[in-house]
């Protein structure tokens, strides 16, 4: 009789809500490529940490005071009072740090195999706004704490507006609802890091994964599946998304969550990189921090603003460095799409950006020197070239022929008994045996002990052909 019931409400439920046809047309009957990687873990991560965000945000709230005089003393009530209010609050601060790492990396997958190119540009638009938005919600979010580096990094940052010819003084005058950062700054920026950007943000999740289940999923070859279909109409070189990558995602959010409370429980502020040591002070208005810079995730734009000389060019700048990524889309005009089946000019242009954006994001953190403002200038040409340039080199470069079907990916069973018989010989490898001096006893009685040390040059070797293997599946 009761199971009976349960069946007639959820049949009820069904006749009115689509929810069994969601799940069938996003989960069980999505086709996916078979040859996902390491790369397409980052996906559901960011959405796993945008829920973590939303959560812990939530519980934040219910103790937070957006109040010039109160706010700061509110979260040291929250970190040593509330229950459970560090972990809370280290949660929220350490996650906003791993949604940057997360998306960062799922961008770069993006570059390396054309996930932005057709029939993905709608797809690739919508994840660049909400890189926009991500980038406002930390903005915001970055002045609730009401600490030194948090009152004067958005004094910086609110000031660069005025920069805009005719609309920059009553721009910046808006969004400070004040003439200096004030009570009346701190409950605006409270309530768009609360309520209005968070909305756009799960819009905007929305949207990129609609579209993305519209066009299908990319993958390493860049090869689009829906173009050989079995006599069913399913893909033969795609599997259900669910179970199969439902289970191996949740394999990544397992090693993901370690390193993730490994860094809350053990290193919270990783170096003063993600709580900066000046926050743990109150706002003072007459104090001026001896560096101002803001997270680390803001470095990379924050650098190039500096290594422009005149402000207006250097906000110019710094927001077409943004920019540019949306029309990335129609400056490659290579005609294959994976890095797998691209020539070496893309290759090498490529890890000039990387290098050039890692090297702007540690000169951010540091003092504009002149030789740091020398090294910037020169990484803002190289970032800046990639994209400028590509219409040009990729249509120079001599490109692999691309396979008609899918390559064949190893399952994680087979790579695991791989690295199941390997392992001995690698520990023998990176290791030595030294002996062991032992003091105990008659000299005619000791016995020769001995210790493993890690090897420096079995160590040197291993991660040598590690990049061997790496070089080797880019080509």
């Amino acid at each position: 009789m009761k199971r009976n019931r349960i069946t007639e409400c959820n049949e009820w439920i069904l006749e009115r809500f689509p929810l069994a046809k969601l799940w069938n047309e996003h989960m069980t009957h999505y086709y996916a490529p078979k040859n996902f990687n390491f790369w397409y873990f980052f996906g559901s991560l960011a959405l796993l940490v945008l829920v973590n965000q939303i959560l812990t945000g939530i519980f934040l709230t219910m103790n937070y005071k957006p109040d010039a005089k109160l706010a700061f003393d509110s979260v040291e009530y929250i970190m040593r009072d509330v229950n459970w209010g560090w972990l809370i609050r280290y949660m929220h601060s350490t996650g906003s740090s791993a949604f940057f790492i997360v998306v960062y990396l799922h961008m770069f997958r993006g570059l390396l195999y054309g996930s932005f190119k057709h029939p993905r540009e709608l797809v690739w638009i919508f994840g660049m706004l909400l890189f926009v938005a991500l980038m406002a919600e930390a903005f915001m979010g970055y002045l609730l704490p009401w600490g030194q580096m948090s009152y004067w990094g958005a004094q910086v940052i609110i000031s660069l507006f005025s920069a805009i010819p005719v609309i920059g003084d009553d721009l910046s005058l808006w969004l400070r609802g004040d003439y200096v950062v004030s009570d009346a700054t701190l409950n605006r920026f409270f309530a768009f890091h609360v309520i209005a950007v968070p909305l756009a943000l799960v819009m905007l999740v929305f949207l990129h994964i609609v579209a993305l289940h519209e066009v299908g999923s990319n993958n390493p070859d860049g090869i689009e599946i829906k173009d050989r279909k079995d006599p069913w109409g399913h893909p033969v070189d795609g599997i259900p998304f669910h179970p199969y990558y439902t289970v191996k995602d949740l394999v990544g959010v397992g090693v993901f969550l370690l390193f993730f409370a490994t860094v809350i429980f053990y290193m919270p502020e990783m170096g003063g990189y993600f709580l900066e040591h000046a926050n743990f002070i109150p706002a003072d208005p007459m104090k001026t921090p001896e560096h101002i810079a803001p997270v680390w995730y803001f470095t990379p734009f924050y650098a190039i603003l500096r290594a422009i000389p005149d402000k207006f060019a250097g906000v110019i700048a710094m927001g077409g460095a943004i920019v540019v990524l949306f029309l990335l889309p129609w400056l490659d005009r290579s005609p294959v799409k994976s890095i797998r089946y691209r020539g070496g000019i893309y290759k090498k242009a490529l890890c000039l950006f990387v290098i050039s954006f890692l090297a702007l994001g540690y000169l951010g953190t540091q003092p504009a020197t002149p030789t740091a403002t020398i090294f910037a200038r020169i990484f803002t040409t190289i970032y800046f070239g990639f994209f400028l340039l590509m219409p040009i080199y990729t249509r120079w470069e001599k490109t692999k022929p691309v396979p008609t079907r899918l390559t064949k990916a190893h399952s994680l069973e087979e790579q695991l008994h791989t690295l199941e018989e390997q392992l001995p010989a690698l520990i023998e490898e990176i290791t030595e045996l030294k002996p062991v001096a032992t003091e105990i006893g008659h000299p005619a009685f000791k016995s020769s002990a001995y210790t493993r040390r890690p090897n420096p040059a079995g160590i040197m070797n291993v991660a040598s052909r590690l990049a061997r293997k790496v070089k080797g599946s880019l080509d």
